[in-house]
């Protein structure tokens, strides 16, 4: 088997300078505030028609009917196929392809669609540097199981080795999404995997969906890269690319403000020392503030007193003018 460090002596592409996956330093995006929330078309017009599920030695890859689509992209793509990323469980986090801020998640999915406004099919538009616009998702593990996954994780068993193929119930494509369709990433990148044309449209949501550790397992040791037969069985595991150079490319983001920064335990430390400090150095003011109050209170009551006492001389004398009797001259 080819390592990824080999993948360029066989397909020069994978050797290019616009390759995928990259990472994501939100504090280095550019907010470009055309770009809107996309919209996938048909999505959850499914028909009876089944899915297709088959393992292809690399991952497991759901076909995907011609009239699902993308809209919000300057062109119109039509939809192909989906398929996921994963890693090999045990304490260290890793398993999705793009990384935010440092960041991996537990696994990612896929979802691939080709230029059908001006190329015939996926062969040709996969080569074309407008060609292809995929969809990352990134995925994490909670306490809950995600119902929208079981359509595809409940049939890896009938898949198990390289080259075997299912079909599946149809199901709903956007309940695989996150519910936040508006904010996300955006670069020109490659496929991950050879030949790694450089000839994708990259939306990589912010937002990220949960499953169940479960669930995770189940992706992770139920699939073979090797034939059925084959003695030498191996899982299909860590089947995700290392981040590649972003080097002149600029990723873009569709959101601003600090709701779509991710922050590093530094910041949120220092956040939290500023916040402390400023409530202490407000409690010293106010403090000063209530002595000082407190120490010019008797002054103000001694003034006020001695006021009151001349008031009241000055009005016994003039009273004592009008009582002494008065002399004729």
């Amino acid at each position: 088997m080819v390592g990824q460090s080999e993948w360029s002596d066989y397909f020069p592409e994978c050797g290019g300078t616009s390759q995928s996956p990259v990472e994501v330093v939100t504090s280095q995006t550019k907010y470009d505030p055309s770009l809107t929330p996309l919209t996938p078309l048909g999505y959850g017009q499914h028909g009876n028609k089944p899915f297709s599920l088959y393992n292809n030695g690399h991952t497991a890859v759901i076909e995907l009917p011609d009239w699902m689509s993308l809209g919000g992209l300057p062109w119109l793509f039509s939809a192909v196929q989906m398929h996921l990323h994963w890693g090999s469980g045990g304490p260290k986090i890793g398993g999705s392809e793009h990384i935010i801020n440092g960041q991996s998640a537990e696994a990612e999915l896929h979802i691939v669609h080709y230029n059908s406004e001006l190329y015939p099919n996926m062969s040709v538009a996969m080569t074309q540097r407008d060609g292809l616009a995929v969809l990352g998702i990134l995925i994490v593990t909670g306490d809950e199981t995600n119902p929208a996954f079981n359509n595809i994780i409940n049939y890896l068993s009938r898949i198990r080795h390289a080259n075997q193929k299912v079909y599946i119930p149809a199901f709903d494509v956007q309940s695989l999404l996150p519910n936040d369709l508006g904010r996300y990433y955006r670069y020109n990148g490659s496929l991950t995997t050879p030949p790694c044309y450089q000839s994708v449209i990259w939306t990589l949501f912010h937002e990220r969906v949960e499953i169940s550790k479960a669930q995770l397992l189940r992706m992770e040791t139920l699939l073979y890269s090797s034939e059925a037969g084959n003695p030498d069985r191996m899982l299909l595991q860590d089947n995700y690319r290392s981040t590649q150079p972003l080097n002149h490319r600029m990723v873009f983001a569709s959101f601003t403000g600090e709701s779509g920064k991710e922050l590093s335990s530094g910041e949120v430390t220092a956040i939290v020392i500023g916040v402390m400090c400023g409530c202490v150095g407000l409690a010293v003011i106010v403090r000063f503030i209530v002595k000082t109050v407190r120490m010019k209170e008797p002054e103000k009551a001694k003034e006020k007193q001695q006021e009151m006492v001349l008031n009241c001389t000055s009005q016994a004398e003039k009273k004592e003018e009008r009582s002494s009797p008065q002399t004729e001259p």
